[in-house]
């Protein structure tokens, strides 16, 4: 990740093109297909943004409410 390319956001090697519009975009309901085509890469770096994705989802840590914030239901 560098700060000139995507603003320093994760992107494809070789693009310009970042991890979270390539996953955004999925999440659309568009095809490995129609990305390939809109964003010029390929289906690995389709599946490397995916993979990336799952690693850092998965590696957050976890945030708890600050106390006193849960709402109380009666």
């Amino acid at each position: 990740m560098r700060p000139e390319v995507c603003n320093g956001k994760p992107c494809m090697s070789e693009t310009s093109v970042d991890v979270a519009t390539i996953v955004g975009t999925l999440g659309t309901g568009k095809s490995f297909e129609e990305i390939e085509e809109m964003f010029q890469v390929s289906r690995e770096q389709i599946l490397t943004a995916l993979r990336y994705a799952s690693y850092v989802t998965d590696h957050l840590p976890l945030q708890m409410p600050p106390s006193g914030s849960a709402q109380k239901t009666e």
